[in-house]
């Protein structure tokens, strides 16, 4: 339409073009009302996307998620700026609860743009929105501090060891869990994911399901896949898939066995507490001497990554077989495994 025409003009074209079309200037409000209404609120649309998600994700976000609802439920999700998604960050970073290993509220601040991200992700692809109208894309997260974490010395590890087999309510199942740990290098969720189902004896493999929905098969020493097996008979009975780490009342442990054990070990252990160590340290321990003793692809299947995002190219021409990774435990553990492509080094 020429913008040149006169106004009044201007609207006898456009309302001969709607009757054309059979349209009123009513029906076009209406439609635009109707658009606006048909977007959901926090409410509504939270709850719908908490159970699409994983497990994982639904554990990671789920308190984030309900701070939203807590401040912004009654709103639509197309509402909040990236101003006020910042004012609620810091919101969070303020009241977050002061831990020792805290880090002035940063992660808190991470996980709820992660949260609010991962929600108009979803909107994005049911249409709610456009991307260019996605408000949590335009709010910059802070950068990640390195983590403390860090390999444990042999020594402080026996410390741990021994403590953990000395004390508590049920030290065999404690052990076991630090065995597992140490072995495999899996996280905590791994572990706890664990079926009778995925471990085969036979071929010391452990099925481990992690991070990112990923699946493998973790060699394990022969010892430590009998003990799996017979700790399950006393305590699992013949349920092929329950889960394989259990107290002795047979019922599977949860994460509270974990917090239970760091806690008391940091009791006997003081540099436990101060330095907050956790299971994660176990898996730096264990990575550090493969990738010492192995080299860098080794450490890498051990454990368990498969993304090149973080390092160059190359590391798509470099990938070690199951074999060498049942070679890097028999060395670790002193035994021999089936799959090991060479006996443990003396």
């Amino acid at each position: 339409m020429n913008p040149e025409l006169p106004a009044n003009a201007r609207i006898a074209a456009v309302t001969a073009l709607l009757r054309e079309l059979g349209l009123t200037p009513e029906q076009l409000l209406q439609t635009e009302h109707a658009s606006a209404t048909s977007i959901p609120t926090f409410n509504e649309y939270i709850p719908r996307v908490t159970a699409a998600v994983g497990p994982g994700t639904r554990r990671a976000y789920d308190t984030y998620w309900r701070r939203v609802i807590e401040r912004w439920g009654d709103r639509r999700i197309d509402e909040p700026t990236p101003l006020e998604i910042k004012q609620l960050a810091e919101d969070i970073r303020r009241t977050v609860v002061k831990r020792r290993n805290a880090r002035g509220g940063r992660t808190a601040v991470q996980h709820l743009i992660s949260a609010l991200r991962c929600l108009y992700r979803h909107a994005v692809a049911d249409r709610l929105i456009t991307e260019a109208d996605n408000p949590a894309a335009r709010v910059a997260k802070p950068r990640r501090q390195p983590s403390t974490r860090r390999a444990i010395p042999a020594p402080r590890l026996a410390e741990i060891i021994e403590v953990a087999g000395s004390t508590g309510d049920d030290s065999d199942l404690d052990l076991l869990i630090l065995r597992l740990h140490v072995e495999t290098a899996c996280r905590r969720g791994g572990a706890l994911a664990a079926r009778r189902a995925d471990l085969d004896r036979e071929q010391c493999l452990l099925r481990l399901h992690e991070k990112g929905e990923t699946i493998r098969w973790q060699p394990i020493s022969p010892t430590l896949a009998t003990a799996l097996a017979n700790h399950y008979e006393q305590r699992g009975g013949n349920q092929v898939q329950g889960p394989l780490l259990r107290y002795r009342n047979g019922r599977p442990i949860t994460r509270r066995r974990y917090d239970y054990l760091w806690q008391r070990l940091g009791r006997y252990l003081p540099w436990v507490a101060t330095q907050q160590v956790s299971t994660h340290w176990l898996r730096h321990t264990t990575l550090t001497w493969v990738e010492r003793h192995f080299g860098y692809a080794v450490a890498r299947a051990y454990a368990g990554h498969a993304s090149t995002s973080d390092a160059a190219a190359t590391t798509t021409y470099i990938k070690a077989d199951i074999e060498e990774v049942a070679s890097a435990l028999s060395a670790l553990t002193g035994e021999p495994h089936p799959l090991a492509a060479s006996p443990p080094a003396s």
